[in-house]
C-alpha cells in the first residue's frame, strides 16, 4: 500500500480523533487504579477496553461517509469515497470489520479480571455499536443529532468505568463522571453543526453555553466526591486542590478560539474552534482523572502529542 492510499484511509478513519477515544478509557483506568489493588490482569482488560474504544470510534467514522457517499459527492467531493480514493465497498467491509472486532475485544475484556465472565463491557459496546449506527445513519441531520453524538460519549466514558464494581464507584458518581463528558461533546456536535458555512452567532453562543455547563458538572462532582468522605475515602482524599484552577485554564485554552468564532463565524474560525475543543477532550479527561489520583492524572495528555503531530496531516473534522 503506498502512501497516497494510507493517507486516504487515515483521512477516512480521521486517525487524530481516535485519541481521545483513548483518553475516555484512559480516564476510567485512573479511577480504576484509584479504587482497585493493581494487577497484571486489570490492566491486560484496560488494554482491551482501549481497543474496543478506538475500534469503535474508527468504525464510526467510516460508517459517517458511507452513509454521506451521496451528499460528500456534490458538497466534499474531496474526501475518500467520493474521490474514488477508496471504493465504497471497501470501507462498508471496513466499517462491519470494525465494528466487530471491538464488540470482541469488549468480551475478552469482561473475562480479563474476574474467574466469571463480567458482562458490562460486552454490553456497553453494543450499546455504543447502536448509538452510533443511529447518529451516523440519519440522526445527526436532525435537531436531535448533538445529543446522539453526546450519548456515543456518555457510552464510552461508562465503558471506561465499566470494570469498576459498584460497590467501589456507585452508578450514581459514574453516571456523573460520564455526564461532563456527555455535556461538553453535546456542546461541541451543537457547535460544529454548521462549521462548512455560515454559522449563526447565537445558535454558537448556546452551544458554548453548553460547553462551560459542563464545567459546572465537573466542578459539582469534584464537591460531591468530597462529601463521599465517609463511603469513598480514597476517591476523597486522591483529588489534587489544583483541580478548579487547572479547569480556568484548559477553560481560557478553548474558550479563546469560540469567542473568535463567534464574533465572526467563518466557517475557518468555527473549524479551528471545533477542532481545538476535540482534541480538548483528550485535556478535559486528564483534568478529570486528577480528580480521583492527583496531578498524575495529567499523564493522559501524553495522548495528545500524537493526535497533533498526524493531525497536521490529516484533517479531524
Amino acid at each position: 500500500m503506498n502512501a497516497a492510499r494510507l493517507l486516504a484511509y487515515a483521512q477516512l478513519l480521521r486517525i487524530p480523533n481516535v485519541f481521545t477515544a483513548l483518553a475516555d478509557i484512559a480516564l476510567g483506568a485512573t479511577v480504576a487504579a484509584a479504587l482497585l489493588p493493581s494487577r497484571i490482569e486489570l490492566w491486560l482488560a484496560y488494554s482491551l477496553l482501549g481497543l474496543t474504544s478506538g475500534s469503535l470510534y474508527l468504525a464510526g467514522m467510516v460508517w459517517n461517509d458511507v452513509f454521506d457517499y451521496a451528499e460528500d459527492k456534490k458538497t466534499r467531493p474531496f474526501r475518500p469515497l467520493p474521490s474514488g480514493r477508496i471504493r465504497r465497498r471497501t470501507a462498508i467491509g471496513l466499517g462491519v470489520m470494525l465494528l466487530a472486532v471491538g464488540v470482541a475485544f469488549a468480551a475478552l475484556a469482561g473475562w480479563a479480571t474476574q474467574p466469571d465472565w463480567h458482562h458490562e463491557p460486552l454490553v456497553l459496546a453494543v450499546a455504543i455499536v447502536v448509538a452510533v449506527l443511529i447518529y451516523d445513519g440519519g440522526m445527526k441531520r436532525t435537531p436531535a443529532g448533538p445529543v446522539a453524538m453526546a450519548a456515543c460519549r456518555f457510552l464510552n466514558v461508562l465503558l471506561g468505568l465499566s470494570l469498576i464494581p459498584d460497590e467501589m464507584l456507585p452508578t450514581e458518581l459514574r453516571v456523573w463522571l460520564a455526564a461532563v463528558v456527555g455535556f461538553y461533546i453535546l456542546g461541541v456536535t451543537w457547535f460544529a453543526r454548521t462549521e462548512e458555512g455560515r454559522s449563526r452567532p447565537r445558535d454558537l453562543v448556546l452551544a458554548a453555553g453548553v460547553m462551560a455547563f459542563a464545567l459546572l458538572v465537573a466542578l459539582l462532582l469534584r464537591a460531591k466526591l468530597h462529601n463521599a468522605a465517609e463511603t469513598l475515602p480514597a476517591l476523597a482524599a486522591a483529588g489534587t486542590w489544583a483541580f478548579p484552577y487547572l479547569l480556568v485554564c484548559w477553560g481560557f485554552l478553548i474558550g479563546i478560539p469560540i469567542a473568535a468564532a463567534i464574533r465572526e463565524p467563518s466557517p475557518r474560525l468555527v473549524q479551528a474552534a471545533v477542532k481545538r475543543c476535540v482534541l480538548g477532550l483528550i485535556a478535559l479527561d486528564a483534568l478529570l482523572a486528577t480528580m480521583f489520583v492527583g496531578l498524575w492524572g495529567l499523564l493522559i495528555l501524553l495522548l495528545l502529542p500524537p493526535a497533533l503531530v498526524v493531525g497536521k496531516w490529516v484533517y479531524s473534522t
